[in-house]
């Protein structure tokens, strides 16, 4: 799950933060700019203000696993940590999830064994950051 935000003709991916009651995009790239400041040998970060960008889209990651829907939660190597997304507490039970809150099942599955993977962008509402 990440946001993405397109600002001065780019696309970055982006990070909202609160400033004084106002929503600012930290954008980030891998390589050195006009503005953006060195946190790590590829990371470069410039925070402007929401409303300056052309838009901002929340973006995450759905497949299907064992013909259930889930979200890919996290990933490391070659596993997905997905969840859920199917509200049916006797299908995660079935699917042996681990159950990590009320209506909340996650589990580490092999990248090789989901199916459907792909990333869904949802704009967010202008008024939202706006205020």
């Amino acid at each position: 799950m990440t946001y993405r935000a397109s600002w001065a003709g780019a696309e970055y991916e982006a990070a909202p933060q609160l400033r004084e009651g106002r929503v600012w995009m930290r954008l980030r790239r891998t390589s050195p700019a006009d503005g953006f400041e060195r946190l790590e040998d590829d990371l470069y970060v410039r925070a402007v203000p929401a409303t300056e960008c052309a838009w901002v889209r929340h973006v995450i990651t759905v497949c299907m696993w064992r013909g259930a829907p889930f979200w890919v939660y996290a990933e490391r190597e070659d596993e997905l940590l997905v969840e859920y997304i199917g509200a049916q507490v006797t299908v995660a039970r079935e699917l042996d999830l681990d159950r990590i809150d009320r209506g909340v099942h996650r589990l580490w599955v092999r990248r090789a064994e989901v199916c459907e993977l792909q990333e869904v962008a949802v704009d967010v509402a202008y008024r939202l950051y706006t205020r």
